[in-house]
């Protein structure tokens, strides 16, 4: 498993935004699996970090959010995204990918509903309509009042 599928979505994002600021103010390799950096954060606080890729586990940062931890945080993330810019590509593609086969899975399960509904007869339909108005949200219910009662 690698760095980025161990770090959280919110790490991943925001260490791809210190990537493109070019927060990594410098970094060298230790050896083939390992590297270390200095990120700085939006205030201009400088962070060690350290990053093996072999063992993402054993990658650390002194700043808050992982001193002492075993996370990955987005200093970590900006050092690698800065020391492998061809993986940026890859993440972005892999969620333009992911993107479109849910938005795929969005219409199908449009075009299932719409078949289903149209299947119902108008008592079917009207027994849901009014299940959902008791059983639903309750903000559904009082709007539905609130639009078609007169006082």
């Amino acid at each position: 498993m690698g760095l980025i599928d161990i770090a959280s979505n919110n790490s991943t994002w925001r260490g791809l935004d210190y990537y493109k600021e070019n927060r990594v103010i410098n970094y060298s390799k230790v050896n083939d699996n390992q590297y270390e950096g200095v990120v700085s954060n939006s205030n201009g606080k400088e962070y060690d970090v350290f990053m093996d890729i072999e063992h993402p586990r054993r990658s650390k940062c002194n700043c808050p959010h992982a001193k002492d931890r075993r996370v990955i945080c987005k200093h970590i993330v900006a050092l690698y995204f800065t020391v492998f810019p061809d993986e940026v590509q890859k993440l972005l593609k892999e969620v333009e990918e992911a993107e479109k086969e849910y938005e795929e899975y969005e219409k199908e399960i449009e075009k299932k509903l719409i078949k289903y509904i149209n299947s119902m007869s108008k008592d079917e339909l009207r027994q849901t309509v009014l299940e959902l108005l008791y059983d639903g949200p309750e903000w559904m219910y009082d709007r539905f009042i609130r639009d078609n009662i007169e006082y």
